[in-house]
């Protein structure tokens, strides 16, 4: 296990130390003050903005007879209209499979919005991804056929990409090394090699060398593993 590089978080726990105390003494209260406690700690997670609308994009299917009486017989759609309506990106999708970016051992799994305790910080806070443990270098896969909407360096989560894929859902890769090989804009396919592992999550640095991994369907936060067969990867 890699020795916490506590210094560099020093300033980051420091700001955060009279925040912290006075959610802690919410959460001893019980009942509500858990919820009052999860949503303010939420805030040492977020580091990133997930805002993004979801993007979406659906086509009428034509009917394939259309009475002459109801439309003008030049404003009729040929048969060919009707086959290139199915090839929607949420078919694509379908017709490639969701696989896991790195496979390893889940050191720290998806707390279904229950409070855990962060080995880095020592404060008690949510887990909204899964961290798969693997050596910095191993190769990090897109989990399915979208759109990289957003490429960042956040000062807690390290090099992070998001990726949009169809039906609503989105996937988030944090801690990854600098040397990515997609940018804001590119399309990417099943399987294919977005990047690295490269241990810059200073927010989880207490843990071994892994890929914070995490996905969205409709704006909430899944269990990845619950997503994803953790075999699947090509």
């Amino acid at each position: 296990m890699k020795k916490p590089d506590l210094k560099s978080l020093k300033n980051f726990v420091k700001g955060k130390r009279l925040y912290i105390a006075a959610a802690a003494t919410v959460i001893a209260a019980g009942g509500a003050g858990a919820a009052a406690y999860n949503k303010a700690v939420s805030r040492i997670n977020e580091g990133l903005d997930y805002s993004a609308p979801l993007i979406t994009e659906s086509r009428s299917e034509v009917p394939a007879e259309q009475k002459k009486n109801d439309v003008p017989k030049n404003d009729a759609k040929p048969a060919s209209d009707t086959v290139n309506a199915a090839k929607t990106p949420e078919s694509k999708t379908v017709s490639q499979p969701n696989v896991m970016p790195v496979i390893g051992e889940i050191i720290q799994p998806f707390s279904f919005g229950e409070l855990v305790k962060s080995e880095t910080l020592g404060v008690w806070k949510t887990h909204d991804g899964v961290d798969i443990k693997a050596e910095p270098g191993t190769q990090v896969k897109a989990m399915n056929h979208g759109e990289v909407i957003s490429v960042k360096e956040d000062p807690l989560w390290g090099n992070c990409v998001t990726i949009e894929h169809a039906n609503g859902i989105q996937s988030f890769y944090y801690s990854l090394a600098a040397s990515l090989t997609v940018k804001e804009g590119d399309t990417v396919e099943s399987g294919q090699v977005i990047g690295s592992v490269g241990d810059t999550a200073q927010i989880e640095i207490a843990l071994p060398s892994h890929l914070h991994f995490a996905v969205k369907r409709n704006g909430q936060w899944i269990d990845p593993v619950s997503f994803i067969d953790p075999s699947k990867n090509k």
